[in-house]
């Protein structure tokens, strides 16, 4: 279960697109606007994706992406822009920022998805990467009783 924000401040959506997540098995928590999201940020809070809109009151959804990239803690978050402008200046722009996907309002649980899942896939760290401390296990150091049993030639996966 993936921990991603809203940050948008139609209220309506925001439930909306809450219920999509809660379909799709994530965790979801809501901003009213960039601000209180970047309150957040500061404290420490980082999520592990953002869905965020562009045209809001005081802060933009693009003033919000840029904050987003120029922080260490941030900078490879992944983020789904997601907006009722459809122009494909606006969508260059967005994705030349560093927004990873762009859906426009509005959206289908499965443009959600799909949106959710390009962004998560350009932050993902290759396999050589993220088990880099793997070493090798002596079979002399493990109990022959915690040993997996696994005949060549099956098809299934090995049992414990």
């Amino acid at each position: 279960m993936k921990k991603v924000w809203i940050v948008d401040d139609d209220e309506e959506m925001i439930r909306a697109v809450q219920l999509m997540l809660r379909l799709l098995k994530h965790e979801s928590r809501f901003f009213l606007g960039p601000r209180p999201a970047a309150r957040a940020i500061l404290a420490g809070d980082i999520p592990d994706l953002v869905i965020l809109d562009i045209n809001m009151p005081e802060v933009s959804g693009l003033d919000m992406l840029e904050f987003l990239r120029r922080r260490k803690e941030t900078k490879d978050l992944p983020v789904v822009m997601l907006s009722t402008e459809a122009a494909d200046v606006q969508i260059d722009r967005a994705i030349a920022m560093g927004a990873d996907a762009y859906v426009t309002k509005p959206v289908s649980i499965d443009e959600l998805e799909t949106a959710m899942q390009k962004a998560f896939k350009a932050h993902a760290k290759p396999f050589s990467e993220t088990y880099t401390n793997l070493h090798r296990v002596d079979r002399g150091s493990v109990p022959a009783s915690s040993r997996v049993a696994w005949k060549p030639g099956l098809t299934s996966s090995p049992q414990a």
